[in-house]
């Protein structure tokens, strides 16, 4: 039987992060009132609250992130409308990736085979050059290959190799991805 109570009891966070949780308050409404195209304001304000942002990173002002301390972003990697960067745990991208509208990316669950169901934070890690289309979910624990490319709506919630695309759900590798460099 399950034991809603100790889960609700049970620490998830530290004092310290619940004290960001707390100052990144006043951080979202900073990054949310934001001009779109004030794209060097939305990284001063994320690195203020502990993400590593490379350069020239854009993230429009409608994207969700949760913890930024748990974010590192690599150069020239661009996050889209309403993208939900659920990083209770570790979230890392790349350099040169797209993270496309309403994508969501879920570093957070429970284990479900315990009465308890302890909070569980699984790291995800997106390789240089990929993509992650419309609406795609990325779940707890992937890695998301060097160039692949997860399709819209796709559910991924196992790795993707480098260099393929996958599509649907559950996800599945449809192709090789090439680029035309002509």
């Amino acid at each position: 039987m399950l034991d809603i109570a100790v889960n609700r009891s049970a620490r998830k966070y530290t004092i310290s992060e619940q004290c960001l949780r707390v100052m990144w308050i006043m951080g979202k409404i900073a990054f949310r009132i934001s001009p779109k195209p004030c794209f060097g304001w939305r990284r001063f304000v994320l690195r203020c609250y502990g993400a590593k942002i490379g350069a020239n990173v854009n993230t429009d002002p409608t994207t969700v992130i949760y913890f930024p301390w748990n974010l590192t972003v690599g150069d020239w990697t661009a996050i889209g409308e309403n993208a939900l960067i659920y990083n209770i745990g570790k979230v890392a991208l790349g350099e040169k990736v797209t993270v496309s509208h309403r994508a969501h990316l879920c570093a957070g669950t429970h284990d479900y085979s315990k009465a308890t169901m302890p909070l569980l934070k699984p790291p995800i890690i997106v390789g240089d050059q990929a993509w992650i289309c419309a609406e795609a979910f990325v779940g707890p624990g992937v890695t998301v290959g060097e160039g692949a490319v997860v399709g819209a709506r796709a559910v991924v919630t196992k790795n993707v190799r480098p260099w393929t695309v996958v599509a649907g759900n559950p996800s599945r590798e449809i192709k090789s991805r090439t680029l035309d460099l002509s």
